[in-house]
């Protein structure tokens, strides 16, 4: 989810040791002021000190930086027998008001950062309510999640994941908000919250879909009769989102895409994309007349021991190097399962292969089998990598990623 940022006892510590920076400038140039001839004058140059101050420190250390300046000026001119003249006492007066609007300054500024940090806190807890750590095993499924907001800052935006467990398996949702502005989050809020409260009936795929679309429609009609409602632009917001049901005794999982990038499945080292004969509109469109759940049909993939399955949303592929070209997610997966196979370090043991550490990609889908699967966290590390390799900088659109595995012996499902 991205770095934290440092704790206040790291900042406070690497404050103190900054403020040696302006205490030597004001040295140096106070020596070299007394020693320097006559005509010429160094005491202005002072003013560096309280403004570099600033840069690091809070409005105390600048202001007692500031001071501290003003003596040094005035030992200055005591030093060299002008300090009743009034060219020293222009230069006095100068610094001590440049010195108070920096004083200033970084009042202002520390303002602004405690009130960032309490927007990062609002921000972290908001991700917490909002997107639930998936669990790392659900009966015969390993999972790991990856979420990656494209505002600087940020660790929340529109794209949402969740997961339940039912009697007979493992339901997940991945989905985006498409929309404008905060109210993005309220929907994905609305979205997760019908999912959570309906993902453990033990109800069909298509009860479940239809459940979260009247949600998602009623959500949004709510907003437009609203009066601070954004009415004009109700039309384009929505929700695309790709429903999967796991079985735990079968090799199959039932999918439902509303208008979502369709997921990834790993098999015996060859990705392909789970392609629906007909793909349902995103929630939150309405889908017209006749019974809600015949427009949620379910197509079937197997999904044995040892696959993999990646659900995402558009950020990953349709992220952009530098000569504007997509993100290649099928033939990186691949080569990704392959370096694993050929002897890559796996993220819960060593793997057996022949290679180095990353192998040679030689697309030999036997090599998986001999390193065992990929785990979800060491693929999610591998993908989010070569995904900032290709970008060469920050993402450019929020990105969430799940990957799933079916385990392959019992032991390892169980832990």
């Amino acid at each position: 989810m991205g770095d934290r940022a440092p704790t206040r006892p790291v900042r406070v510590r690497a404050g103190r040791l900054l403020l040696l920076l302006p205490l030597a400038l004001m040295a140096l140039i106070a020596t070299t002021d007394i020693l320097a001839p006559a005509d010429i004058h160094l005491g202005p140059l002072l003013v560096v000190a309280p403004a570099i101050t600033a840069a690091f420190a809070g409005p105390r250390a600048t202001a007692a930086i500031g001071a501290l300046s003003v003596v040094t000026l005035v030992t200055i001119g005591a030093a060299r027998g002008v300090l009743t003249t009034e060219n020293l006492e222009v230069q006095i007066a100068s610094l001590v008001l440049i010195g108070a609007f920096i004083v200033v300054f970084a009042g202002v500024q520390e303002r602004r950062d405690v009130e960032l940090d309490r927007a990062r806190t609002v921000s972290e807890a908001t991700q917490r309510v909002l997107l639930r750590p998936l669990p790392t095993r659900a009966g015969p499924l390993r999972l790991a999640s990856e979420y990656y907001a494209a505002t600087v800052g940020a660790h929340i935006g529109g794209d949402l994941y969740a997961a339940a467990r039912t009697q007979h398996g493992t339901r997940l949702v991945i989905g985006d908000v498409r929309g404008k502005g905060l109210e993005t989050l309220g929907d994905a809020a609305l979205l997760l919250g019908a999912f959570h409260a309906a993902a453990h009936r033990q109800s069909p795929l298509p009860d479940l879909a239809a459940s979260l679309e009247d949600s998602v429609s009623w959500g949004l009609a709510e907003v437009a009769a609203s009066d601070e409602g954004m009415g004009a632009d109700i039309g384009e917001r929505f929700v695309t989102a790709a429903i999967v049901d796991i079985l735990d005794e079968r090799p199959l999982l039932q999918l439902i895409n509303c208008g979502h990038p369709p997921p990834l499945l790993l098999h015996e080292g060859r990705a392909a994309f789970l392609e629906m004969p007909q793909q349902c509109p995103p929630l939150g469109l309405g889908l017209g007349p006749g019974p809600a759940v015949a427009n949620y049909p379910v197509t079937e993939f197997r999904f044995e021991r040892g696959d993999v399955l990646l659900l995402y949303t558009d950020g990953l592929i349709e992220a952009r190097d530098g000569d504007g070209r997509f993100y290649p997610l099928q033939e990186r997966v691949e080569a990704l399962a392959s370096a694993h196979g050929t002897g890559g370090q796996d993220g819960e043991g060593s793997g057996k292969g022949n290679g180095g550490e990353d192998g040679s990609r030689n697309g030999n889908s036997g090599g998986v089998a001999a390193a065992g699967p990929l785990s979800p966290a060491e693929l999610m590390r591998r993908l989010t990598e070569d995904l900032q390799q290709h970008l060469g900088g920050p993402v450019q659109d929020d990105t969430a990623m799940i990957a799933v595995v079916r385990a392959d012996d019992e032991r390892s499902a169980t832990g």
